[in-house]
């Protein structure tokens, strides 16, 4: 220690001295260049002016004004370099730049002073006082440089620095890929980078809260670029006709894509002239009980979101069985003619009296039915009835003279990757209308999805934005078996939060943990902390700094922290987003996580927005006289389905009473 103390007591000597050679200079400099003065006040001295005439003869160094200037200050900034003095948190570049400038000019521009028409004894006087000032001024610039706290704890407060990484700047294509340009910072630089899902099929899902840009930056990009590659799709499409749009005037202008061009498709029970008619239970593709049950399963659940958390229960299950064998009878009735959601419901408001004799005169109706049959027969009426009533109530709601009309009829069948028949399917909601939509739509989708889940059929898209407002059975399977048949699923949601409310917490654990492409923009919450996990920990650097009186010190160590912290997620800019892609075994990708601005061009979309056609008129509902007749229309169908189950009612209760083996169900 002592050692250390008397090294330090050198040091201060030494930079003691060189600052009096300093000061020594700057005055031998005013004694030669203002040598008449100095004699006028009698100031000058005969050995000094013999040495200096020596250094002049020798060296040259008064050939010019600025020799001496230069030595003394860079014998000055030794000085001042070597100093220790306490830091000062107050002291700042700007003050130092300061005093650099004033004494700069005071010091090194003064010469001028020396040649003013006064008397020479006042300009050298001026010369002294701005030369002095200048030294001054220049000291102190150095003093304070010395004291300067130097440390870049504060330059990055958000710690940008330690939490951006290098992403993958590589294009990697395939012919399903698509492929996202991005802008992300890595060391105090923007850079372009590519988002490239490589394997869309092992499953997307794009979270943010409403505004974060998923629709605008990824989804609408997902069914461009694979409408582009050939893909089949169903688009669900919540704000219809925002995402229909897109898909119907991109197909139009990428037809070549396709070997066999794709037909483009539109369900929507807001406009019945802008929608075809199809029905999702069609006999044709139910080939056992099993798919009436999931049919029925996936209304019930749409109009009960409450009972997606209670499955298995009795009142729950009593409802969707009854509903499900009312598919079933109607599948086998006469070849399936009055198989359709619409004559289902209108079956299950007639009379249970009328219902369960014609429904259990079918050898593979009863076992099905046999809790109802045990309730009618025990004379539990109470109980039947609140039964029925679970199932009658909520499908009411769905009794809809357009509805009814998009559902009875036969435009196109749901098998969408039909590598001889592809479609392009979109289904649009309404908002307003969403918990009646909701419950039709949910049919179309698991049905689609059973039907697509196929080997040997087209590449095929399944994209659904808004997912919570909308429930399908099956969803999960659909992700865990999709890849091997060439099925691509993007699903969008605001966050998991609501995927748990809507799919129960089973269910959704598995959608989560099964996707292996993930883009999130802003969320906040529990899916913060889940995806900041998800993305795992880096090696980053950490600063510490000790100030004492004469000195500072600063410490530096790593430690293992989130790569992209809960917090950066839950502030992400609009068009930010955080997320991972999976890769394949010939397609490897380093680095999988990114952390990047999804790169749009605007100008580009506005543009080809204004040339969009709308999608056109489907059906006609003009008579001969140039009138509409729309509503007619409508309700001649509306009509004509309820007295179509009114005559399979009447004829079946007739089949039965004259059936001596049957009679006996007929309870009046």
């Amino acid at each position: 220690m002592s050692q250390q103390e008397d090294d330090l007591r050198a040091l201060a000597k030494i930079m003691d001295f060189l600052r009096a050679v300093s000061i020594i200079l700057v005055v031998i400099h005013v004694y030669w260049y203002g040598y008449g003065a100095i004699r006028t006040w009698g100031l000058d001295i005969g050995v000094v002016d013999r040495i200096l005439m020596n250094f002049q003869r020798t060296v040259g160094l008064f050939s010019s004004m600025l020799y001496t200037k230069l030595f003394a200050v860079v014998l000055l900034g030794l000085s001042c370099l070597g100093t220790k003095g306490v830091k000062g948190e107050k002291i700042t570049w700007r003050k130092i730049y300061v005093a650099l400038g004033a004494g700069g000019v005071l010091f090194f521009l003064n010469g001028w002073l020396l040649r003013l028409p006064l008397p020479f004894t006042i300009d050298v006087g001026f010369y002294i006082v701005t030369i002095s000032a200048g030294y001054a001024c220049l000291l102190m610039a150095g003093l304070w440089m010395s004291r300067l706290l130097k440390h870049n704890l504060m330059d990055d407060v958000f710690n940008n620095e330690n939490e951006s990484f290098m992403q993958e700047t590589r294009y990697m294509e395939n012919e399903y890929s698509v492929n996202l340009p991005t802008r992300f910072y890595y060391k105090k630089k923007w850079n372009n980078g590519w988002i490239n899902v490589v394997n869309p099929f092992r499953a997307t899902i794009v979270l943010g809260t409403p505004g974060s840009g998923k629709s605008y930056a990824v989804v609408n990009s997902f069914i461009k670029q694979q409408i582009e590659k050939g893909y089949s799709m169903y688009v669900y499409d919540f704000k219809f006709p925002d995402l229909s749009m897109i898909a119907y005037n991109h197909l139009i202008n990428h037809l070549d894509g396709y070997k066999i061009k794709p037909k483009f498709y539109v369900i929507n029970f807001d406009d019945p002239r802008r929608s075809h008619r199809c029905n999702p239970i069609h006999p044709d593709f139910m080939t056992d009980i099993s798919d009436a049950y999931e049919s029925a399963y996936t209304i019930m659940l749409n109009l009960n979101r409450s009972w997606i958390q209670k499955q298995g229960d009795f009142f729950v299950e009593s409802p969707i069985i009854l509903l499900a064998a009312i598919i079933w009878f109607l599948k086998i009735y006469e070849n399936g003619k009055y198989c359709t959601f619409p004559h289902a419901i209108e079956f299950l408001n007639r009379p249970y009296a009328q219902i369960f004799p014609i429904l259990t005169s079918y050898n593979e109706l009863a076992n099905y039915l046999s809790p109802f049959m045990d309730a009618w027969e025990g004379g539990a009426q109470d109980q039947l009835q609140g039964q029925i009533a679970s199932a009658k109530i909520p499908l009411s709601r769905m009794i809809s003279p357009a509805l009814y009309w998009v559902m009875t009829g036969d435009d196109f069948s749901l098998d969408i990757n039909n590598p001889n028949e592809p479609k392009v399917l979109v289904v649009g909601n309404n908002p307003d209308r969403q918990n009646i939509y909701s419950a039709a739509l949910g049919l179309y989708n698991s049905r689609i999805v059973k039907l697509i889940n196929k080997k040997k059929q087209l590449k095929s898209s399944v994209i659904i934005d808004e997912l919570p407002t909308i429930y399908f059975r099956g969803l999960d399977n659909l992700i865990a078996t999709a890849r091997s048949n060439k099925v691509a699923v993007c699903l969008g949601f605001q966050d998991f939060s609501q995927l748990t409310r809507d799919y129960g917490d089973k269910e959704s654990k598995v959608i989560q943990n099964t996707v292996g492409n993930v883009f999130s923009g802003q969320v906040v919450g529990e899916t913060a902390k889940t995806l900041s996990e998800r993305f795992g920990k880096v090696l980053q650097q950490r600063q510490s700094m000790t100030i004492n009186r004469n000195d500072k010190s600063t410490s530096i160590s790593t430690q293992m922290d989130s790569l992209i912290p809960a917090s950066k997620i839950s502030n992400l800019t609009q068009g930010m987003f955080v997320g991972a892609v999976s890769d394949n075994f010939d397609e490897r990708i380093d680095q999988k996580i990114f952390h990047a601005e999804i790169v749009v061009d605007s100008a580009k979309v506005s543009a080809e927005t204004k040339t969009y056609e709308p999608i056109p008129t489907i059906a006609d509902f003009t008579n001969e006289d140039g009138s509409d007749n729309l509503k007619e229309t409508i309700e001649a169908n509306y009509r004509k389905v309820k007295e179509e189950i009114l005559s399979l009612v009447d004829s079946e209760i007739m089949r039965i009473k004259n059936d001596p083996k049957l009679a006996h169900l007929i309870k009046m």
